[in-house]
């Protein structure tokens, strides 16, 4: 009996497999079409590991699909299906005409939709393996097509699909190809320069000299393409759409930083000029649509469908051939197919054309269509019509407050996002502040799910604010506008906190910068920045009886701010700052180790937690798991409070390391001498100085993180360190500046 149900439990599955594959490929294409953007703009788990999914599922099912059709026209005998097991089968089984009418289907859904091509930088190199998936899958489907001729009734609209799915199919070969690391560089390189024509010049002045004619060779240097300054007075703001006219501009110019490209001086002038006229707002708006420039060109088919001659072509084909097919199949006699498969069929038809009028629709309204519309000047009767339609002076940005809870305006607040803008937090002392569990600690790390767990409950977001916004700014762009050649650019360029102390006149705090490395500084600054925040702010209070004022206070909060951030990049995103790092993860563990101790010795963490005493305390096993991943401790301040304190009443007149060595890495208490160095300066002064040290360590860690890191991120939600290292290149900060001059003029003088 048991192997009859498992029979008939078998039958079923063989009766309906193909058509459940059929119709879950067409439903990934839809939830990618809508959901892949979101990455961009997002960069939480929850959306990440179902667009991962989703994109590799894709595939997987269209294949398996693929591969069932060309299973099942090997079963067929005089155009009918044959069953191996049993021939007196009841339910619908599908027509071999109709099995080689939906291989195309699936030969477009392998194209997959125009928003993700590529889930990861490293899925753009492997075009070659989806240029030899085409060939395969092209045979694979004329093979279902050949095997139903000639009694194919629909051959005219599974030829009209057949071109359709190698069309899209070609879009994502071609895309990946054009964004592979080689390609993209080769196709960014100009013309080799081989420059003025020496050997003639040369064979001229020798038979000047010859002739014994006074000859001498005057340089006439090439004329400067600067434009005048207007630092001394900032521009009006923006429009919404002169911003991304903007973004597209230094797009075009700045896109070889992808492939490490070189830039001359005059681009830098001309760049800096511009910025440095711009406010806070636009200038950080210009970048964020030029990284979207980035992120479409290296992770969707923006690039393919921006050809010209190419790309919207061969949509608009693809389009009219679509809904021929769905003509011409609804014109044909289909009364001995089975009910459900021409509800299929009809289903991956209408599919097929709704996912291409969304995908034209998203171009149309995209940046890319703004841009093209507003090169001509002045525009015809046409494109002016165009503009209206689509309304391409549109309000981008409203100025309205986020929404707090998920809702209409919440969805379309994500919508508007160029990138997730928030930043993440992990902050040292309250990772060493919660309790452990031992065996469950050591258990979590036997299957290498610290790191995952540890974001989970460590980690928060912190919304990238306009004050944070306005002071990185401000930063960069006094920074710029003292570099006025490339030596003082590279000379800020390298700077970590040690210009600005000396800057700023303290000269006191430089060995805690200069005579460490960078990973290392990182630390200090966070621990003292902790120590200063916890206990500088509550003495004060006590002691003068007032608070700080509005400007120390907002300092005060955007230090703490970028400090956690930064140990975020260091601890949880370590191949962006893997170039500088050192050994920064050794030396966070051991801090982490001697803070446990020293906490441990006053009282103020518990050795260990008992895991069966918060299972019994709680009602199930996941609210034992709520409260020990996701629950704070009342008066968690306040613990933080008492924590830093007690670090600071420390006696640390003698160097931590000519008591224990070096061979511990710990930082702990050199951090506690530098907040102690801290306290020293006036109230006001020491936020104003810890804020600009952060600044600048971080706009150190943009400028010397891989560009790969920097593009990586764009596809999970984008880092405010990629906003700061783009926006360093548009004010003239970096060491990608290297052509001085372009070609000189030498003339011949013959004097009289």
């Amino acid at each position: 009996m048991e192997m009859g149900m498992v029979a008939r439990w078998k039958l079923r599955w063989q009766t309906w497999d193909l058509r459940v594959v059929i119709l879950v490929s067409l439903g990934l294409q839809i939830l990618l079409i809508f959901v892949a953007p979101l990455r961009k703009r997002v960069s939480r788990a929850w959306i990440t590991m179902p667009i991962w999914s989703a994109y590799l599922l894709a595939d997987v099912m269209a294949n398996f699909a693929v591969g069932l059709i060309s299973n099942s026209q090997g079963m067929v005998e005089n155009g009918k299906t044959m069953s191996i097991q049993c021939r007196h089968r009841s339910g619908p089984f599908a027509d071999p005409t109709l099995l080689a009418f939906w291989a195309p289907f699936l030969l477009l859904h392998l194209g997959g939709p125009d928003t993700i091509t590529a889930f990861s930088l490293a899925d753009n190199e492997l075009w070659l393996r989806h240029l030899l998936g085409l060939g395969f899958q092209c045979c694979a489907v004329g093979y279902a097509f050949i095997q139903s001729y000639p009694n194919h009734k629909f051959w005219i609209p599974t030829l009209l699909m057949f071109l359709v799915g190698v069309i899209k199919y070609s879009e994502r070969t071609r895309a990946l190809y054009l964004a592979s690391s080689r390609i993209f560089q080769d196709s960014l390189l100009e013309d080799p320069d081989p420059g003025p024509n020496y050997a003639k010049f040369m064979d001229e002045y020798t038979s000047k000299n010859n002739a014994k004619l006074p000859t001498s060779i005057q340089m006439i240097p090439e004329p400067s393409k600067r434009n005048k300054t207007g630092t001394d007075e900032a521009e009006e703001g923006l429009s919404d759409l002169e911003v991304v006219q903007a973004a597209h501009k230094y797009y075009l110019t700045f896109r070889g930083l992808i492939a490490d490209l070189i830039f001359s001086s005059a681009q830098r002038n001309e760049s800096r000029d511009f910025f440095l006229k711009q406010t806070a707002r636009d200038a950080f708006k210009i970048v964020e649509v030029e990284l979207n420039f980035f992120y479409e060109i290296l992770y969707t088919k923006a690039k393919v469908m921006q050809r010209k001659y190419l790309g919207y072509p061969l949509r608009v084909l693809s389009f009219i051939l679509t809904c021929a097919a769905l003509v011409l199949f609804y014109l044909i006699e289909k009364k001995k197919f089975h009910k459900f498969d021409i509800v299929v069929s009809y289903i991956l038809l209408v599919g097929a054309i709704a996912l291409d009028l969304i995908a034209s629709l998203m171009i149309l309204y995209s940046d890319w269509t703004a841009i093209a519309l507003t090169k001509s000047d002045p525009p015809n009767w046409f494109i002016k019509k165009l503009q209206c339609l689509l309304n391409v002076k549109r309000k981008r940005w409203p100025e309205t407050p986020k929404p707090q809870w998920f809702s209409h305006r919440k969805i379309m607040q994500i919508v508007r996002l160029r990138w997730s803008e928030s930043l993440s937090q992990y902050n040292l002392i309250n990772y060493c502040l919660h309790p452990r569990m031992g065996w469950w600690e050591k258990t979590i790390g036997f299957f290498g799910l610290t790191i995952m767990l540890d974001g989970i409950k460590y980690v928060n977001t912190e919304d990238f604010t306009s004050h944070l916004r306005d002071l990185i700014f401000a930063e960069l762009k006094m920074k710029s506008d003292l570099a006025n050649d490339l030596q003082k650019a590279k000379e800020i360029f390298s700077a970590r906190g040690d210009w600005i102390l000396k800057h700023e006149g303290h000269i006191n705090l430089l060995d805690w910068i200069n005579k460490i490395e960078f990973d290392e500084s990182l630390i200090l600054w966070h621990i003292a920045t902790e120590l200063c925040y916890y206990t500088n702010h509550s003495k004060d209070e006590k002691t003068s009886g007032n608070s700080y004022d509005d400007d120390t206070k907002l300092n005060r909060e955007l230090s703490k701010v970028l400090s956690d951030y930064m140990l975020y990049l260091l601890i949880m995103q370590s191949p962006m700052l893997s170039s500088i790092a050192g050994i920064g993860k050794m030396r966070f563990r051991d801090t982490c180790a001697e803070a446990k101790k020293f906490f441990l010795g006053r009282k103020i963490l518990k050795e260990d937690v008992n895991f069966r005493k918060i299972f019994t305390s709680s009602k199930c096993f996941s609210c034992c798991f709520s409260k020990y991943f996701f629950n704070e401790e009342k008066g968690q301040d306040k613990k933080l409070q008492e924590a830093c304190e007690s670090i600071l009443k420390v006696n640390t007149e003698v160097s931590p390391v000519t008591v224990k060595g070096d061979r511990s890495k710990s930082v702990l208490f050199d951090a506690c001498r530098l907040a102690k160095e801290l306290q020293k300066l006036k109230r006001k002064q020491i936020w104003k100085i810890i804020s600009k040290v952060w600044v600048e360590l971080m706009s150190y860690a943009a400028g010397h993180c891989r560009v790969n890191a920097h593009m990586a991120q764009l596809s999970k939600g984008g880092q405010l360190l990629t906003l700061v290292w783009l926006l360093m290149a548009h004010l003239g900060l970096g060491d990608q500046f290297q052509i001085r001059e372009g070609h000189a003029r030498a003339k011949l003088i013959v004097s009289k």
